[in-house]
């Protein structure tokens, strides 16, 4: 049974990296064991790894669900300076979504929900999880 899951994104300067991820996630690491490392829990179980080293070339993307792609999109263009990206979306998948790339090449990207019904049910379905 699987109940936790990790992934770990390679960033050339861990200095830069943590500062990087910090203002993506709007928050400190959660956790710091060792130099050269910063981990965020993202859910309950659910943690992104930081660490100093050489980038995969091709890897991802890493999506996150939030509520606005397109205020992220602008926040993330300002604050990061990130290149603005494309929101797709396809009639039969039920979000929209976008692709960027960190500094050091890691594939990362957001998707939104349409129906906001559906993303609230999905919000306490993990909360619910919370309580376990």
């Amino acid at each position: 049974m699987i109940f936790e899951m990790t992934t770990q994104l390679k960033v050339a300067s861990i200095t830069d990296g943590q500062a990087w991820y910090e203002i993506l996630l709007n928050k400190k690491p959660d956790f710091i064991p060792h130099a050269g490392f910063a981990e965020w829990q993202l859910l309950p179980g659910c943690w992104l790894q930081v660490a100093e080293g050489t980038p995969a070339v091709g890897n991802g993307p890493l999506r996150f669900g939030i509520a606005n792609i397109e205020a992220e999109r602008e926040r993330l263009i300002e604050q990061l300076k990130i290149e603005r990206f494309e929101i797709h979306s396809r009639p039969e998948v039920s979000v929209k979504w976008g692709t960027f790339s960190d500094p050091w090449g890691n594939q990362l990207g957001f998707f939104e929900y349409f129906d906001k019904r559906e993303e609230q049910e999905r919000i306490k379905a993990i909360i619910g999880l919370l309580k376990v």
